[in-house]
């Protein structure tokens, strides 16, 4: 599946892709990545070997001009209601996006979500979007809330995704924003 948009592609990941990859994730730009860091490029590309079997719901995000990779977007389908077991509409997906910190504030990210999030509702039949972003994470708050997205509520102290110096976990505190199909389409 490929996505496209007035300057990006959003593609499927290749194993081409490793070095454009570990450009953005050899330091990751906020603690919820941490486990997405990579070492060395020979990790790299190792994880796009991991990535390249995936089609329809991991992309990456590429500049049309130039087809460098820029970031990622993903979300995989989740039950809306898991306590209705394995029979439960798979209509509810929470998107992750990461931008190479070189190409922010240019609006690409905005153009790749909103993308994303009309083939989500439109093609892959989401019900609902919500998102998780840390509460010092003011640029994707403000991608959610261009998106449309309400934000439904704070968690303080939700998760941790990193140690403190002293090895105990470093909570954060994180939003949670969302969006249904029939506000998207309004």
């Amino acid at each position: 599946m490929i996505i496209d948009t007035e300057r990006l592609i959003l593609r499927p990941f290749v194993e081409t892709d490793a070095e454009d990859v570990f450009e953005y994730l050899h330091k990751p730009a906020v603690n919820c990545f941490a486990s997405m860091k990579l070492d060395t490029i020979e990790d790299a590309k190792a994880e796009m070997k991991k990535r390249v079997g995936e089609t329809e719901y991991y992309f990456a995000i590429t500049l049309k001009d130039s087809g460098k990779v820029i970031g990622e977007i993903d979300a995989f389908p989740e039950a809306g209601e898991p306590h209705e077991g394995e029979n439960s509409p798979q209509d509810t997906f929470s998107p992750c996006w990461m931008l190479n910190l070189n190409y922010t504030g240019k609006g690409y990210a905005y153009e790749a979500a909103h993308a994303f999030f009309d083939y989500l509702f439109n093609e892959k039949g989401a019900r609902r979007i919500y998102a998780y972003t840390e509460d010092y994470n003011k640029p994707s708050q403000r991608l959610c809330e261009k998106l449309g997205m309400r934000r439904e509520g704070l968690f303080l102290e939700f998760i941790s995704f990193v140690n403190n110096p002293d090895g105990t976990p470093h909570y954060e505190n994180t939003y949670q924003y969302a969006i249904l199909r029939k506000e998207w389409n309004e």
